[in-house]
């Protein structure tokens, strides 16, 4: 008995002094493990928010730009890897990561980086990843324009109004992104609801959300009111629009079209300032005549022009469709200074996209209130005035927007359903645009041809 009483002893002795020797290992390793967390702290530079845009030369250029929470040594440069295979065999670099703090009460931090590639070759898949030594994204793959030149046909996915709740188009757009059905996507404005939410969060969460489509094809984009918080930082310090306006104005020339960006908040936040809105109106009218030179008219014939706010539309509610004079189109009230509607006819404006509205409408041509139809049986064939259409229902947590009792004549089709818009650029004298419903898995429920033998200024309305 006394000896089994001793060797239970023994045993209750090795047990605890085994513990407390594992228990200090484990205190060591943890303490080791925090102090190397501490001087390196990897989890801080893994890439995130990953997405392209176009770059200064829509046919040889991508940038790629995306976020870090803390920034890497100076040693550890912003880097694309990328090639024609999975070897990765070439290099880019950019320039020091932009430290970007939101204006809420936690001062929240994040670094942008970004990176230029060049001379990428057209029609030709590439495999890219981004990062650094401290940290690497997945590998994602974007295709280049077929053709440096205007002959080719683009395809499109636009719309606007999605945010980081209820985002009802975006598990389609992910998906036939990722089947290649679409050159870019255009987003009109009001991201997230809101990029600046919760100390900028729900920004960080909508960009993550949209990396499966973002990283795979360039995602152009232009500001919405809902992107107004800190004079539109979020939005400026995001995007990589070309064009070194931060985001707000730009063009591009994608097949035989030229493609506009305007920020139509220019017009309603005086608050931060008139200046923009000026330089943004003379910069438009210069690129406008710029298009319209016989020589690049002749090549790229169709120009398309997009913003948030539009200038028509028939939903009942209490901002700009109650207004007969918008400001977008008939510029600041009583002076009518910097008013778009005008530039639009003077310069052969063809389609004028806009968001805003959570629906989707697509109205008759029309300048000054007035149908211009090209004639009764074909109102888009050689039409007289530009095509105005709203896409505002991708989903956001704000639903959707109600219609008038009376819709008015010059609206041609309307519909509540989630969903966006498809555009197809045949070639210089077709375009066809067709609106896709979440509401009905996807079903086209509008489409519509438009053709011009010719383009250019509008004949004289009166």
């Amino acid at each position: 008995m006394l000896n089994l009483t001793l060797l239970f002893l023994g045993l209750s002795l090795y047990v605890a002094s085994s513990f407390q020797w594992n228990q200090a290992q484990d205190n060591a390793v943890q303490q080791k493990m925090l102090q190397d967390k501490h001087d390196v702290n990897i989890v801080h530079y893994q890439p995130e928010q990953v997405h392209l845009s176009f770059g200064e030369r829509t046919a040889s250029e991508i940038v790629v730009t995306w976020s870090t929470r803390g920034l890497p040594p100076t040693s550890a440069d912003s880097v694309v890897e990328y090639g024609l295979s999975e070897d990765l065999t070439q290099r880019a670099t950019g320039q020091q990561a932009i430290k970007f703090v939101d204006g809420g009460r936690k001062q929240m931090t994040q670094y942008i980086h970004r990176v230029t590639l060049r001379e990428l070759k057209a029609n030709s898949s590439y495999i890219y990843h981004c990062g650094s030594e401290l940290g690497w994204s997945a590998k994602y793959e974007f295709r280049t324009v077929p053709s440096p030149d205007a002959n080719w046909s683009p395809t499109l996915a636009i719309y606007g109004d999605m945010g980081n709740e209820n985002a009802q188009s975006l598990a389609r757009l992910q998906q036939e992104t990722q089947l290649g059905m679409y050159d870019a996507i255009i987003h009109v404005g009001d991201f997230a609801y809101d990029m600046n939410s919760k100390n900028a969060q729900v920004g960080d969460e909508f960009m993550r959300q949209i990396e499966t489509v973002a990283a795979y094809v360039p995602y152009m984009v232009v500001p919405g009111n809902h992107e107004e918080k800190f004079n539109f930082s979020n939005y400026r310090a995001r995007f990589s629009m070309p064009g070194g306006t931060e985001n707000l104005f730009y063009s591009f020339d994608l097949g035989p079209v030229h493609f506009i960006g305007i920020s139509t908040e220019v017009y309603y936040f005086l608050n931060y300032g008139i200046k923009t809105l000026i330089f943004q109106f003379e910069w438009l009218r210069r690129d406008l005549e710029a298009a319209n030179l016989p020589e690049n008219r002749a090549q790229r014939p169709w120009i398309v022009l997009y913003g948030h706010r539009p200038m028509y539309c028939s939903n009942e509610n209490d901002n700009d469709c109650t207004h007969s004079e918008t400001l977008t189109r008939v510029g600041w009230p009583f002076l009518h200074l910097f008013g778009l509607e005008p530039l639009l006819y003077k310069y052969g404006v063809d389609v004028a996209i806009w968001a805003h509205e959570h629906s989707y409408e697509r109205l008759w041509p029309i300048y000054d209130y007035k149908v211009r139809n090209g004639t009764f049986a074909s109102p888009y064939e050689n039409p007289r005035a530009p095509v105005h259409i709203i896409t505002g229902s991708a989903g956001c947590k704000e639903g959707r927007e109600p219609f008038k009792g009376k819709i008015p004549e010059w609206s041609a089709f309307h519909s509540q359903d989630y969903g966006y818009t498809r555009l197809k650029a045949h070639n210089r004298t077709h375009l066809y645009f067709e609106q896709v419903s979440d509401d009905k898995q996807g079903a086209i429920i509008d489409q519509f041809w438009l053709i011009k033998s010719q383009h250019g200024a509008y004949s004289d309305p009166s």
